[in-house]
């Protein structure tokens, strides 16, 4: 099992207070320490990112008895006092995912699989549901689902990048903008699930994700210019978008 490893004594404690109180809890599945924490890349200015598993009955009560306990911990109020976001997000859930077509807004589903079961340190395991739920989700998804997803995802970055000459025309400079950002989105979603590896998130960590999970620096090396616009009420977007395209087609093929 991966060991934790907290930015600050005050995180680790806190950890400690909130596993306490669900092990006292006989509806509690698991406790697991999710995101920057449970990768080592915590700060002392972090938040601590739990999630709790529970049977779907118990979901809303064991959020209710938590948010209780969670206004009174005293470890929880020390990590507080750390740092300016320094607080706990714990979110109680019954490990159910949606499965949604994918559309035109960024899909999370792997963002949540990859935090959930692959990027997690159990701090409380009993019973069979999270052993269960690695089994079906890790290390990827079925062959049909990806199948489904992948091109769903190129395509739709590919709409996006669409778009921008059109509103480039309109003038529309920050919509273009935010067309490329979340063209970025999904090229990141999809380049993922080509590899089958979890993605940790899409606009977050990207050095992280691109260099040591995907294996893939010389493709990093070309992301951050993607972004570098000297003057955004140009037609400059126009060449951002063709560089984002000619990275799909050479990584998404």
């Amino acid at each position: 099992m991966t060991t934790a490893h907290y930015p600050t004594p005050q995180h680790e404690r806190a950890a400690a207070e909130i596993r306490s109180f669900f092990s006292d809890r006989p509806e509690t599945q698991a406790v697991l320490l999710t995101n920057s924490c449970a990768r080592g890349k915590a700060t002392p200015d972090s938040c601590l990112d739990m999630q709790v598993l529970t049977q779907t009955a118990q979901v809303g009560r064991l959020d209710q008895a938590w948010r209780r306990f969670g206004a009174s911990g005293s470890a929880i109020a020390e990590l507080e006092a750390v740092g300016r976001w320094s607080d706990v997000h714990l979110d109680v859930t019954d490990g159910a995912f949606e499965v949604q077509r994918i559309d035109h807004e960024l899909d999370w589903l792997e963002v949540q699989v990859g935090n959930l079961l692959a990027y997690s340190i159990p701090l409380l395991d009993r019973g069979d549901r999270l052993r269960d739920l690695r089994e079906e989700w890790l290390p990827f998804y079925g062959e049909e689902l990806r199948a489904e997803r992948l091109p769903a995802a190129r395509a739709t970055c590919l709409g996006y990048l669409d778009r921008i000459p059109r509103l480039l025309d309109r003038q529309l400079w920050f919509q273009a903008l935010a067309r490329l950002h979340g063209a970025f989105g999904w090229f990141l979603l999809a380049l993922h699930v080509e590899h089958r590896i979890y993605p940790i998130a899409y606009d977050k960590w990207i050095r992280e994700q691109i260099v040591d999970n995907l294996a893939l620096p010389e493709l990093y090396e070309r992301l951050p210019a993607l972004f570098e616009i000297a003057h955004l009420e140009s037609r400059e977007l126009d060449q951002k978008a063709a560089e984002l395209r000619a990275l799909v087609e050479t990584y998404l093929a």
